[in-house]
Formats: C-alpha cells, structure tokens, sequence
C-alpha cells in the first residue's frame, strides 16, 4: 500500500527476496541442463517465427470512425446560401466568443460520416430560430438538406429520425409559456427528408380565475 512505503522491519523483506531470488535461480539452472541433457534445442526446434505474422499481429487494421471532426457550425451557417438573412443577424455572440448555437452529430441519411444537426436560438430566451440538417460529402464538405425557420423550432436525433418540435402560442402568450406543441418525425428516403408522422401536445393550463379560499380556512 502507498501509505507504507518506506515503513515496517525491512530485514525480513530483504532476507526474504534473497531467498526467492537464489530458488528462481537454481530453477534456471537445472532446466537449462535438462534441455542441454536430452539433446534438444528448445523452442529453436519450431524454427524462426514467421516474419508476416510478426507483422500482422503487431499491427491490426481499425475500422474507420463514422463521425466527423468538429464541424465549426457558425461559419457553415453564415456561409450556407440557404439560410435566411434574419437567422444570420441572430447568430451573433451573446458572451465573449460564445454563440447561442446547439450542435449534434448521428446517422440520419445514411451517408459515409454522421449528418450534423445545428440549432440556432436567441441570446436571452434560448428560442430556436432556426434548425437545419448538414449532410456529409467527404472531405469536409457539407450540404443542407433540410431546413425550418419558423420559431420556436428545435430539431434533434431520435433513433435515426429527425425530430423537430415546434412550439405553439395562442394570443397573449409570453414568450416563455407556449400554450402547446407539435412534434414533427421525419425519415430520409429517396435524397430527401419526408414526414413520418406527427404529434400535438397541450401544455397544462388552468382555465378561468384561481378561486379564493374559503373563509376561516
């Protein structure tokens, strides 16, 4: 243990180790004499180990990885012709170099390296300005194949589908209480992401006025 290193009767350890080390000794000796006694050459009668398995067992072949090196999504987004001149004003830093941006990597098209999936939100209220899908090329190249730019909308990978949620208002909302929201599954098929099926969601609400306790209560 390290908390007795340097501790305890080191005699007894050192007439210990002598003792094994003089036994592992005469074990070398007499089976170095049996081997010379029978006329054998030891392992040297197998003859000399092949040399391409030497080098096929030292150097085995790995796999590729299916995801890709850090995508700088802020210069995709601002770069991408597809996306709108409203999104671009928004992806700006809200501290230091700090950009209100969600980045996420998985398999949805199926191709050579992982799709990436960019959110783009607000600074102050982190609401989804604008989701999109980048699909890998090769090479570092990436191509949009698909986009949503009516707010609030997040996307995310869910079991290899895209799943973007879109929040609902009704009049008078605050920006921080939807009244609900639909959830929108969409599957890659034929070069293009196609809706699978969808969701709505209403968010618990009391109707009316809170009632007033009961007098005496």
């Amino acid at each position: 243990m390290r908390g007795l290193t340097g501790t305890g009767p080191t005699r007894s350890r050192t007439s210990a180790r002598a003792a094994i080390t003089a036994t592992a000794v005469l074990a070398a000796v007499v089976l170095f004499a049996g081997g010379c006694g029978t006329g054998g050459t030891g392992a040297r009668d197998e003859g000399p180990a092949r040399a391409d398995s030497v080098a096929s067992a030292a150097a085995p072949v790995a796999s590729p990885s299916r995801i890709p090196e850090r995508v700088d999504a802020v210069r995709l987004i601002k770069a991408d012709p597809a996306v709108s001149a409203q999104v671009k004003r928004e992806l700006e830093p809200c501290v230091a170099d700090e950009y209100p941006i969600d980045v996420s990597y998985g398999n949805l098209t199926g191709g050579a390296v992982d799709d990436v999936v960019v959110n783009v939100l607000t600074c102050g209220d982190a609401v989804g300005v604008g989701s999109y899908v980048y699909r890998g090329q090769g090479g570092g190249a990436y191509v949009n194949v698909f986009s949503a730019e009516e707010p609030p909308v997040y996307a995310e990978i869910d079991r290899g589908d895209l799943v973007v949620t879109k929040q609902v208002y009704d009049r008078g909302d605050p920006v921080s209480s939807p009244s609900g929201e639909n959830v929108i599954t969409y599957r890659w098929a034929s070069g293009r992401f196609g809706e699978e099926y969808r969701t709505h969601n209403d968010y618990g609400q009391v109707a009316g006025p809170v009632p007033s306790p009961m007098p005496g209560s």
